[in-house]
């Protein structure tokens, strides 16, 4: 049997006692005795269904060990494995673990952020431990709210930005608003799947797994072209000449030059590096017209989420654009001898 004892008047209490010849004796973490009889209850029903099972209980850690091991997404469990540590066990991930996770991770994050970041890793190793019978099924609460970014930036807007940004920024930046690629995809261009004759970038290795090609326009070639990139390995390098680290943090290493960038182009915080693929398909659509086209070079599979993506935009955009020097109709682009001069970043 189980029983409750402290050492202190003021202290936490123990669960002391032997149930199925497993001696106990740990701390219930919980300073108020009902609060602690419920900590003793759960874990007398776990030592009985150990027993039962005839194998320890597992733990968050164990089965997102073995949810990577099978190939699993590790994109954003690092920092969810910390939170639970080694001991959390499986069968305690619920919705109010979900909850607390959520205020110690990702605070100030919008529901679709902890929806994607948080509840779809979680759900995910929680789902294959169920299949293999070590866990119940479970469904978690999903959050409600304004999942939906709105943010994209004008062609006036991504002229400060470029000026204020620095020179290993810059043909970075040129490349996200030119071809809708996603930051962790961008860092990673090879120099031999980048041909400045055609402004054409293969991306072997994407977010949802479906190698692309992606297209540049003439302003951002000619950007990438007076950035005298490395003829191998990946194409931008830090301002210490190293690849770029891809992280599961929003922007990865250029955020923080980002942020000063943005800042110094008088841009709100609502603008980060993710924004430039909502302005890309923005951009594209409303100089194209050209929907499969959006849906190609931008990866989706699914036109509903490229719809997302793309914005509402003025009826003098397309205008706006070209006079910037932005064309993404190929017909429209002009030839490098006969392109017209921009005062832009230099």
């Amino acid at each position: 049997m189980l029983k409750l004892s402290r050492r202190t008047k003021a202290g936490a209490y123990y669960i002391r006692g032997t149930v199925a010849r497993q001696s106990v004796f740990e701390s219930t973490g919980m300073h108020n005795r009902a609060a602690a009889e419920a900590v003793m209850q759960r874990r007398l029903g776990e030592l009985i269904d150990t027993a039962a099972r005839g194998r320890p209980a597992l733990t968050f850690a164990q089965a997102a060990l073995t949810y990577l091991e099978t190939g699993g997404e590790a994109r954003f469990l690092g920092a969810i494995i910390r939170h639970f540590g080694p001991d959390t066990l499986l069968d305690h991930i619920d919705n109010a673990a979900i909850a607390s996770a959520t205020r110690a991770i990702y605070p100030h994050a919008s529901p679709a952020t902890i929806n994607r970041q948080l509840i779809t890793p979680i759900s995910a190793v929680v789902n294959m431990a169920a299949d293999e019978g070590q866990t119940p099924h479970r469904k978690f609460r999903r959050l409600k709210g304004d999942v939906v970014r709105t943010r994209w930036i004008t062609p006036e807007e991504a002229e400060r930005l470029l000026a204020a940004a620095s020179a290993h920024l810059k043909p970075i930046l040129l490349t996200l608003i030119g071809s809708g690629a996603r930051v962790s995809e961008c860092l990673t261009i090879q120099a031999p799947f980048y041909y400045p004759a055609t402004g054409e970038i293969w991306l072997p290795d994407t977010k949802n797994g479906h190698p692309r090609m992606i297209r540049l326009p003439r302003r951002s070639i000619d950007g990438l072209t007076a950035a005298d990139l490395p003829d191998r390995g990946e194409i931008f390098r830090t301002p210490k000449g190293a690849p770029y680290v891809v992280t599961g943090q929003s922007g990865g290493q250029i955020a923080g030059a980002f942020a000063k960038a943005a800042k110094a182009a008088g841009l709100g915080r609502d603008v980060t590096p993710h924004t430039l693929r909502h302005t890309w398909a923005t951009w594209y659509y409303a100089q194209t017209k050209d929907f499969g086209g959006l849906l190609d070079l931008g990866g989706w599979r699914k036109s509903d989420m490229a719809q997302r993506y793309r914005k509402i935009a003025p009826a003098d955009l397309a205008d706006r654009l070209a006079a910037h020097g932005w064309h993404f109709n190929l017909a429209d682009q002009p030839d490098r001898n006969d392109r017209p001069a921009l005062s832009i970043v230099r």
